[in-house]
C-alpha cells in the first residue's frame, strides 16, 4: 500500500485522535495534496514545522494501529467477506454485514 494511501487510511480510523492543528494539516497535505510550502504559507508557520507535523502524525497514526489494529482487523474481515460471497448460502448476509463497516466516523 502506497504510503499516502496507507496514511489516509489511519486518518479514516484514528484522525479523530489527532488536535485539530494536526487534523488540518493532515487534510491539506494528504487530502487536498497541497505541497508543505504550500500549507505553511496557509498556516503562517515554516516549511520544517509542517514536515515536522506531518510526521508526527504519521508517527501516532501508525501507533495508534499498533496498539488498536482497527486497519488490519477490517483488512481480516474484508479476506472473510470476500470468500463468503463465494458460498451461495451466507451471500444473504454480506451485504448486511458490510454495511456495518461504515458505521462510524469519518476522519473529515
Amino acid at each position: 500500500m502506497s504510503d499516502k494511501i496507507r496514511v489516509n487510511t489511519l486518518l479514516d480510523f484514528y484522525g479523530a485522535l489527532l488536535t485539530s492543528r494536526q487534523q488540518e494539516i493532515c487534510r491539506c497535505y494528504y487530502r487536498e495534496d497541497l505541497s508543505m510550502t504550500e500549507i505553511a504559507e496557509i498556516e503562517s508557520i515554516s516549511r520544517a514545522a509542517v514536515s515536522d507535523t506531518v510526521r508526527k502524525c504519521e508517527t501516532e497514526l501508525e501507533h495508534y494501529e499498533q496498539v488498536l489494529k482497527c486497519v488490519q482487523a477490517r483488512d481480516a474481515r474484508s479476506k472473510i467477506y470476500a470468500r463468503m460471497k463465494q458460498d451461495p448460502s451466507c451471500k444473504k448476509y454480506i451485504g448486511k454485514l458490510m454495511e456495518t463497516e461504515l458505521i462510524g466516523g469519518e476522519y473529515e
